[in-house]
């Protein structure tokens, strides 16, 4: 159990793709790359411009 070869990553991919469709994944890595955004935001302490405007 280690290093994942470029077999088992081409495999899960498969996999997500079949459960998800092909119009869902990129709504959904959309959504993946704010959370980690608001995630490390709230980390350093900074607000967000989404957070200014609902703060009004």
């Amino acid at each position: 159990m280690g290093k994942l070869g470029v077999t088992e990553i081409l495999l899960i991919l498969g996999i997500i793709l079949l459960l998800f469709g092909g119009k869902k994944i990129p709504e959904l890595m959309r959504g993946l790359g704010r959370g980690m955004k608001e995630f490390k935001d709230a980390s350093k302490g900074e607000s967000t411009p989404s957070d200014k405007i609902e703060n009004k």
